[in-house]
């Protein structure tokens, strides 16, 4: 396993200790890697003032160990990752899987240090977004967006800013067209700048309808929601255990549990619990493999027609039709 230890900022500083540490050079704006490590492409823009695009498409022929220590913490990290095979966002004292079909967007700020390790064979897609924080107050102001207590937000005496979360729908797309652009050049460097833009402006419009929690993490109470996420996750098939019960297991008081978990992973315990049964049970009906009832049963529902409704409010179509669809 080939370790890189380096750091990320919201200017260019950092792209030539990047290639240097992977034994690479810079070529433009392409970052150039040896094929005994990877194959593909790796490319930096500076889309707007304070506001960096780092675009990967590689293969990896070894597994790599990443060690991101940012020496400026003045800046948001935005990592849309569509790996296809074994990738881990790790700190401290939590993992996390980080691909396509699982946790695809990683909001993490630069206070944070986190560790990222793939596997050799592991193909990633990936857009990587760094927006210096008093940006993120005049991107929100351009675009029309209205995020209550914004000042407080890119405060870092009062908030850490960090989410793992899935992108929407209309992301993954935006993400999908940009992938089709050759790589280089005015043409993409104008496409990639828009796909940035489009991209903070969704997920800004995305935070703007829920409840902000302002508030510092530090990389314990980050690791211990983290594992608690991973243990509901764990538990999927089981009943939802009670707030006190998980509260307890992050020895945590309910209401600091609570809200650490919401501002984290954007919902409540029992939604991000029952989303991700739906999600299964979604994947369960894709594969053929079991009945609409069995899956109800398997999951513990409590009969096939509180599935069906949790489905239908989910998905906007009933099971059924689901299935019929497929």
């Amino acid at each position: 396993m080939k370790t890189i230890e380096h750091f990320y900022s919201a200017d260019l500083d950092w792209v030539e200790n990047l290639a240097e540490q992977f034994g690479g050079e810079v070529k433009g704006n392409f970052i150039m890697i040896p094929e005994d490590i990877q194959t593909g492409i790796r490319y930096f823009l500076k889309c707007d003032e304070g506001i960096i695009a780092y675009y990967i498409d590689v293969e990896y022929k070894k597994r790599l160990h990443l060690i991101q220590r940012n020496s400026n913490p003045n800046f948001v990290g935005y990592y849309y990752n569509l790996t296809e095979g074994e990738a881990v966002v790790s700190g401290d004292d939590f993992a996390y899987n980080v691909t396509k079909w699982q946790y695809n967007l990683s909001v993490i700020d630069g206070s944070l240090s986190t560790d990222y390790e793939v596997t050799k064979g592991s193909k990633t897609f990936a857009l990587c977004i760094f927006i210096r924080k008093d940006i993120i107050e005049s991107f929100a102001i351009k675009n029309n967006i209205f995020l209550p207590d914004i000042d407080k937000i890119v405060n870092p005496k009062l908030n850490t800013i960090v989410r793992f979360d899935r992108m929407s729908n209309d992301s993954f797309h935006i993400l999908d067209d940009l992938r089709k652009v050759k790589v280089g050049g005015p043409i993409f460097d104008l496409y990639l700048t828009g796909t940035v833009h489009m991209l903070i402006a969704n997920y800004l419009k995305k935070i703007a309808t829920k409840r902000i929690i302002i508030q510092t993490v530090n990389q314990q109470d980050l690791a211990t929601i983290i594992s608690i996420q991973m243990y509901l996750m764990e538990h999927i098939e089981d009943n939802f255990p009670s707030i006190k019960q998980l509260a307890s297991k992050a020895n945590m008081s309910e209401s600091k549990f609570k809200s650490l978990f919401s501002k984290i992973t954007g919902n409540t315990p029992n939604v991000f619990f029952m989303e991700n049964k739906l999600l299964l049970a979604k994947e369960l009906l894709e594969a053929k493999q079991l009945s609409i009832s069995q899956i109800a049963d398997k999951l513990n529902f409590t009969n096939n027609s509180y599935f069906a409704s949790k489905f239908k409010e989910h998905f906007g179509i009933p099971p059924k039709t689901f299935v019929k669809e497929l």
